[in-house]
């Protein structure tokens, strides 16, 4: 079993930065693929951006550029560095984690909730205009 608690959230203006966390415990070993997906009311759970084996990435296109994933092994952590924010990002941002897929997967594996078992809480962030 994996555990994950994100931190983080918050309100900022458009134009601004926040950076998430995503903590991850219990057996963590082989955990090849972390991620970043978020959720507005209404609407399906969305991949913004996964990092296999702490190296590899994928991004949505809406957050290209703007969004940067990483995990420091040390502290098994996963951030999520979100600069340029836009209203549109307004949204409940879960982190995600897998141990069952050793192998890389396309993005549009990767990107899609039905890879990862586990689950955090999420972690609201709103953007106002």
């Amino acid at each position: 079993q994996v555990q994950l608690v994100e931190s983080g959230g918050g309100s900022v203006q458009a134009g601004g930065s926040l950076r998430l966390s995503c903590a991850a415990s219990g057996y963590t070993y082989n955990v090849y693929w972390m991620g970043w997906f978020r959720q507005v009311p209404g609407k399906e759970r969305e991949g913004v951006a996964v990092i296999y084996t702490g190296r590899f990435t994928y991004y949505a296109d809406s957050v290209k550029g703007r969004f940067t994933i990483s995990h420091d092994n040390a502290k098994n952590t996963l951030y999520l560095q979100m600069n340029s924010l836009k209203p549109e990002d307004t949204a409940m941002y879960y982190c995600a984690a897998d141990d069952s897929r050793p192998s890389l997967m396309t993005a549009s594996q990767a990107l899609g909730i039905r890879a990862y078992k586990y689950w955090g809480q999420g972690t609201q962030v709103t953007v106002s205009s």
